[in-house]
């Protein structure tokens, strides 16, 4: 009765963060604005919810996930509204001041969602449970792509391209009436009984204040090395997210809608669901629920997967490997944030630890959007930055986001048997 409404309203947040990614390409024809520039309006929104997922985190923590999940609902979708409303009133000047203003706002109350589902589910899963329950939580992501990619696209294709907006605001307004009278917040407000989950605050009465939250995260050794491995996911996460779209129509001429590009946007997807529940059973079953080691080899996954991606010589295979990609990156992206915070933050300190997770993994994203942008218009896909060039590749992309994978992978080995409750050490 929780994982349903929390996963599909968690799901129409995404649809109402990722349609940015299907319009940026035309947006910035449309409006004469570059990559570098488009990558601005990413950049800002991104950073935003870096600031605003740390902060938020506390706050979740203090007034319950389900409260938090309306107040994100709410302002999400008011702004994907407004968006929508302004370019159907035939908004054309100021765009990148105004949007990136619009965007940031959206990616305030959008940092609600994944911190309330976290807090939510930490009083209902045991930490023998919670491998499986990163593999649930990338489910719920990788259908929020499909919802702001694949349908995104056919939005695009046959409806009035800001419908891409106002179609997501009013998804996300209806499942939050849902979750106002089904989401329970523990077992307890269910009817049933509370229970010790076996995590970092299992058995801990201490109450919570800030002081008691600052204490559990930010000075846990192992939180904050999964925090310097996040910052190398939200890298590559959001550098394959933001440009793999203007990489199948500019590279390998895919037009939104085709079956080619429907294809690449359920990519994301099934690669992320596969990905999901192959980390977490790993976890859970071949390494007694120790989250390291299983990133650590998703992240070299990673590498491989990218590089091929960048050489891809068919739209076909492009748009398969996409997904490929994801499966990896959402394996990770689910194992770190929506699992290991639940362990080592606690029952009580979870959406905290969450945040911090997904703050550190923002921070790192708001480089791809006008750092990658930058590089993308200066230098080209493939490092030939004429503009009767036709690419055939796109080694500059991928070669920018590969060593954060190798990174990521690198770091893992320091936290190699951690548990909840135990140090960082080997």
């Amino acid at each position: 009765m929780n994982w349903f409404p929390l996963g599909l309203t968690y799901a129409t947040f995404y649809m109402g963060r990722y349609n940015f990614n299907v319009i940026k390409g035309d947006m910035g024809k449309m409006y004469h604005l570059d990559k570098a520039q488009m990558g601005l309006i990413a950049t800002a929104g991104f950073w935003t919810y870096a600031l605003a997922v740390i902060f938020n985190g506390p706050l979740a923590d203090r007034i319950g996930g389900k409260k938090a999940i309306l107040v994100g609902a709410a302002g999400a979708a008011l702004l994907n509204l407004t968006m929508g409303l302004l370019f159907l009133n035939g908004w054309s000047t100021g765009i990148l001041v105004g949007m990136s203003l619009l965007y940031s706002a959206n990616m305030y109350f959008q940092s609600f969602g994944a911190l309330s589902v976290v807090k939510v589910n930490a009083a209902w899963f045991h930490v023998r449970e919670r491998g499986v329950f990163g593999g649930i939580f990338g489910i719920m992501i990788s259908t929020g792509y499909a919802l702001a990619l694949a349908i995104g696209g056919m939005i695009v294709k046959v409806m009035p391209w800001f419908y891409i907006f106002i179609i997501p605001a009013l998804c996300i307004a209806g499942m939050a009436v849902v979750d106002i009278f089904i989401v329970k917040d523990r077992p307890s407000h269910a009817g049933h009984d509370d229970f010790h989950t076996g995590d970092a605050s299992s058995g801990d009465e201490t109450p919570v204040d800030m002081a008691y939250i600052a204490k559990m995260v930010f000075t846990n050794p192992v939180l904050v090395t999964i925090a310097m491995a996040e910052f190398c996911t939200g890298f590559v996460r959001q550098g394959l997210l933001l440009y793999f779209i203007e990489f199948l129509t500019e590279v390998h001429h895919v037009g939104k809608g085709t079956g080619v590009f429907q294809a690449a946007g359920w990519g994301p997807t099934a690669g992320g669901i596969c990905g999901g529940l192959l980390c977490g059973w790993m976890s859970d079953k071949l390494f007694q629920s120790r989250r390291p080691p299983v990133a650590f080899f998703f992240y070299l996954a990673q590498a491989a997967c990218l590089l091929w991606l960048g050489y891809a010589s068919s739209p076909m295979l492009a748009a398969f490997l996409v997904g490929f990609c994801c499966m990896w990156i959402f394996g990770v992206h689910g194992m770190l944030s929506g699992t290991a915070s639940m362990d080592f933050g606690g029952r009580k300190a979870a959406a905290t630890a969450a945040g911090m997770l997904d703050g550190i993994q923002y921070v790192a994203a708001g480089f791809t959007g006008y750092g990658l942008g930058w590089i993308l218009k200066t230098y080209g896909w493939d490092g030939n930055p004429a503009k009767d060039h036709v690419p055939t590749d796109a080694h500059i992309w991928v070669f920018s986001l590969i060593p954060f994978a190798l990174m990521g992978a690198l770091i893992m080995t320091r936290v190699w048997n951690a548990r909840p409750g135990q140090s960082a050490a080997h």
